[in-house]
């Protein structure tokens, strides 16, 4: 039989047969056996474990008579022996095989086609292919050999390393066996319907970490065709995913498209080095040799793709790993735990929890820690997390095989465990400061507020660029002088500046004061929408449109202010010239510009009026004060026009504040000006100069204004500059707090989830068990009432309804309430009595309908050993009281005809007492029937009863080696009756065949 069992590690084993250098570096193989020249090479040929304890024996006959002579494999044997006895099992197994077998001496160097066997008393590692051997350290009952040899040859063998775990008693080689996967080895385990004893293979399977299950005969034909198998023709680094045509890195995306869209986990991020391991691992079990083909077979079997998601998540891991590095972390977090205040609640955060161990060594690390700082009166919240559901579940559960005893210390057994049959579980305290959650490191938002994060041996499995997002995140979800914990294999490069290294060997460090830049933590993957830009603040003229305004309360209030001042046709605009309003005929003084142009006056306005227009509107803007300018000269189809232009500034009202009012005037134009005849030379030169003065003074104080224009506006715009600059710090400032506000709300958000994801497990198993009470309470029929301190009903089984008429609705009032069918009225007094004293009784009482209940009372105790009420339970024993009267009346019959029959009858118990005498026997013998009840035979008639031979006759009727004795003779004395000779005889008394422990003696005359 041929069982795969998912999920596995991955591992690429190279051949026993011949072998072959290819590029790279890489073996490869081709079928047949192995060459001489690597006999003696320890690293090209794989080693084969084969662990057992009781009953062992014979699958190692099975398996090796099935070996071939020439496999190419070493095969080391560990068993559990006894190590006060000298071991014959390398001698018996020598008779199983043509291989030599050998018992390990210390430094033993292995060999392929060679059996080694670990001798009695000693563990075993391996070490550069030779075999050491060690002094037990363990108590006996604690030594696991198989688990302590597999955990040095996974890593010395690494993917050469095959575990068989074969039949035994405990859980031995669990744990290596993981080890074995971790480092891309191979798994097999003796099908426990073979194995004489199945609980070694059935703790195997339980992992999970299992590539086959077969008869122990067919495992040496299965490991060869295993190891015989090519690898895949493919390097192993990343960069070969892009050398081969595209194509296996195109296949490799798809295979992760189908585990994301079936399991919702994106395995992108991880090392594809890893992953090309685990892939060509299932590849190979599946004798599949092409990627687009692995593909289509993933495409069409979805389980196959559970298998792969299982077998990429890598859930090795122990309690206390690395003993040295939890014991470094107790130092720092004492130091740490010291700073903080009385009452503090201590956060942490395992990410990649597994089944586990590792974060119930943290809470159990922390708890040790609350005891050596006395009066601080700390509290623990631990956030577990992982990915896997089975792991998650496992973890919630808490309980754990007996082999855990190797790694956790006897003391912290009953501090902290709970023993079950075989196995272990947490304590209570210890499951309730520890909350375990689904969470996706790479998606989901991180756990804040943290004193201490613990994240080892998981970012060696992911790329370097998710470990550069998650390193920022990891600084930010700390507290300022809070504790990193990693593995030994991982580093924080290129973050030196967020960690100070507090212990370099095992990678603890301290949160730096500074915090991550934004820019890092941007980096990870958070979605977040985009935000609306916050409206700026604006001047109250740059608002007012460009375009005329049609409002008509504006144009009443235009009308009105023009109609308070002037009635020549008007403009209103703002102080860039922009027309807002236009009242009257204007189009003498203004007229379209060419071009796209707005509807501004200075670039409508005719050409003799733009400039006073301009100089108009700038003093009165400045001045706020109206300005006249008269004289203006407009040529006009008539000839020329005197105009008197006005700009008035409008300070009211307030819809109208801040614009310009610009009106045109015409004035009386003498005939020669509108005519423009000539005159004389000198008067045209004088008119001349006087008009080039005058626009030169006018242009002189237009520069000195624009200077001083420019000047004043420098100073703004520096102003305004530094204002803004100043602003868009405190934009920044505020979008960091906003982006911090943002994560810590998710944060918190991820953490009510995972608290309600906890509560609803509770709840769950809450359910359960009330379930399960329910269904044990109704199979007993025991009527039972629960009440707490103060008598009320708390909870009752339906046959007490036959007792105390009690409905659903009752609950919650007191017992004393209600009548019952007892015939006995202190029921409630009884009770009080229980919770007084807390001690329980009992007693059988009757109904008024003639039921007899053994009734028992005692204190209700809960699992903190508070009392907090009583139960009462009635059992009916009235098929028993009723038994007992039957058996009375019975009794009183056989005595009543025992008394009144005319033989001389008696009756002795097992010590020969009188039970029942008849009176024909008292009148004989002169006794007084009723006072010679319960006297011993031998002392009736003053002792002449006590006659040996007799008394020995009787013996054997009760103990059975004779069924009756007759004509016993027997000539006494007796005191009132004188001297009789009789003959008796003696009879053993049954009871459906058999004996009750009571003897008839009789008298009969004497022929």
């Amino acid at each position: 039989m041929q069982t795969p069992k998912a999920p596995v590690i991955g591992q690429t084993a190279t051949s026993a047969a011949a072998v072959t250098p290819v590029a790279g570096g890489r073996l490869q193989v081709q079928p047949g056996p192995l060459a001489v020249g690597l006999a003696g090479s320890s690293s090209s040929f794989p080693i084969v474990c084969l662990g057992g304890s009781a009953g062992s024996l014979v699958a190692l006959e099975h398996f090796l008579r099935a070996v071939q002579p020439t496999s190419g494999l070493a095969y080391i044997v560990v068993t559990h022996q006894m190590p006060t006895q000298d071991s014959e099992l390398a001698h018996v197994l020598q008779h199983f095989t043509s291989l030599p077998v050998h018992e390990v001496t210390d430094g033993l160097k292995v060999r392929p086609n060679h059996v080694y066997v670990i001798p009695p008393g000693r563990d075993m590692s391996l070490l550069h292919g030779s075999l050491h051997l060690f002094e037990f350290t363990q108590a006996r009952g604690h030594r696991l050999p198989i688990d302590y040899f597999l955990q040095s040859l996974a890593k010395d063998a690494r993917d050469r390393a095959v575990c068989i775990i074969l039949s035994g008693m405990g859980a031995d080689g669990s744990i290596g066996l993981k080890m074995v996967m971790e480092n891309f080895g191979m798994v097999m385990v003796q099908d426990p319907q073979e194995a004489e004893f199945d609980s070694m293979p059935r703790a195997a399977i339980a992992t999970e970490f299992v590539d086959f299950v077969l008869p122990a005969a067919d495992m040496p034909a299965r490991l060869l065709e295993y190891v015989r198998q090519p690898p895949l023709r493919r390097p192993l680094r990343s960069s070969s995913f892009e050398t081969l045509g595209g194509m296996p890195a195109h296949a490799l995306q798809k295979i992760f498209i189908l585990i994301r869209n079936q399991t919702g986990h994106d395995f992108s991020f991880y090392k594809r080095n890893t992953v090309f391991r685990r892939i060509e691992r299932r590849m190979n079990g599946h004798q599949i040799r092409e990627f687009t083909h692995y593909v289509r077979y993933l495409q069409h079997n979805p389980e196959e793709v559970e298998h792969l998601f299982k077998e990429l998540l890598i859930g090795v891991t122990k309690f206390f790993r690395d003993p040295e590095a939890f014991a470094s972390l107790k130092r720092q977090l004492l130091l740490m735990l010291r700073q903080l205040a009385p009452g503090t609640t201590v956060r942490v955060w395992a990410p990649g929890c597994s089944t586990g161990e590792e974060a119930y060594s943290l809470a159990m690390t922390l708890l040790e820690c609350f005891e050596e700082i006395p009066g601080h009166s700390l509290r623990l919240q631990l956030f577990a997390t992982d990915i896997s559901t089975e792991g998650v579940e496992t973890a919630r559960a808490g309980v754990y095989t007996s082999n855990i005893e190797a790694d956790v210390s006897p003391e912290r057994l009953r501090r902290f465990f709970i023993r079950l049959d075989g196995a272990y579980q947490i304590c209570k305290e210890v499951r309730d400061s520890v909350v375990f959650a689904l969470h996706n490191l790479n998606k989901d938002a991180p756990f804040t507020k943290l004193d201490l994060l613990c994240c080892r041996n998981l970012l060696i499995y992911l790329s370097a660029e998710l470990q550069k997002n998650l390193l920022p995140i990891f600084h930010y979800a700390l507290n300022p002088n809070g504790l990193l914990f990693l593995g030994p294999s991982e580093n924080l490069t290129g973050f030196q500046d967020l960690f100070a290294p507090l212990d370099v060997k095992w990678k603890i460090s301290r949160r730096s004061e500074g915090s991550a830049s934004l820019v890092r933590l941007a980096n990870f993957p958070f979605t977040s929408g985009p935000q609306a830009p916050a409206a700026l603040p604006a001047n109250s003229l740059a608002m007012i449109p460009a375009t005329p305004r049609r409002d008509g309360m504006f144009a009443s209030l235009v009308q009105r202010a023009m109609l308070g001042a002037f009635a020549p046709p008007s403009v209103v605009v703002n102080t860039k010239g922009d027309i807002l309003f236009v009242h009257g005929r204007t189009g003498k003084y203004l007229e379209p510009a060419p071009g796209l142009s707005g509807m501004n006056i200075l670039d409508m306005a005719r050409d003799e009026l733009r400039f006073e227009i301009s100089d108009a509107m700038h003093r009165a803007s400045h001045e706020q004060q109206p300005v006249v300018s008269e004289g203006l000269r407009l040529q006009t189809e008539a000839g020329y026009q005197l105009l008197r232009l006005r700009v008035q500034y409008l300070a009211e009202p307030e819809l109208l504040a801040g614009l310009l009012l610009v009106s045109f005037e015409d004035m009386p134009t003498p005939r020669r000006v509108r005519h423009g005849k000539p005159t004389t030379d000198e008067a045209t030169r004088t008119d001349l100069v006087a008009a080039l003065d005058k626009e030169l003074q006018y242009t002189r104080h237009r520069l000195q204004t624009t200077i001083e224009e420019m000047e004043s506006s420098l100073e703004e715009l520096k102003s305004t500059n530094e204002e803004l600059q100043s602003a868009n710090e405190e934009l920044q400032s505020t979008n960091e707090e906003a982006m911090t506000n943002k994560e810590e709300m998710q944060s918190l958000n991820e953490e009510l989830m995972t608290l309600n994801m906890q509560y609803l497990s509770k709840t769950e198993e809450l359910s359960l068990a009330a379930n399960d009470m329910k269904n044990l309470l109704d199979a007993t029929e025991i009527a039972t009432i629960f009440l707490d301190n103060d008598m009320l009903i708390k909870r009752f089984t339906p046959p007490v309804s036959r007792i105390i008429a009690l409905m659903p609705a009752d609950v919650g009032r007191p017992i004393t309430h209600f009548a019952s069918t007892l015939r006995s009225e202190n029921l409630a007094a009884t009770v009080q009595q229980v919770l007084d004293r807390l001690i329980s009784t009992e007693a059988t009482i009757q109904t008024t309908s003639g039921d007899w209940y053994a009734m028992r009372i005692l204190p209700y105790r809960t699992f903190e050993n508070y009392i907090s009420g009583a139960v009462i339970t009635f059992t009916d024993v009235t098929a028993m009281k009723q038994l007992e009267e039957r058996v009375q009346v019975s009794r009183r019959l056989a005595e009543s005809i025992v008394e009144t029959v005319r033989e001389p009858l008696v009756v002795l118990d097992e010590q020969l007492r009188i039970l029942t005498v008849s009176q024909a026997f008292a009148t004989t013998f002169g006794v007084d029937a009723a006072a010679a009840k319960g006297q011993e035979l031998r002392l009736l008639s003053n002792g002449a009863w006590q006659q040996p031979a007799l008394h020995q006759q009787l013996a054997r009727l009760l103990d059975g080696t004779a069924e009756g004795f007759d004509d016993f003779g027997l000539d006494v004395s007796f005191p009132g009756a004188g001297r009789q000779s009789v003959l008796l005889y003696g009879r053993r008394i049954l009871s459906e065949g058999q004996p009750t422990g009571h003897v008839l003696l009789g008298l009969q005359s004497r022929p």
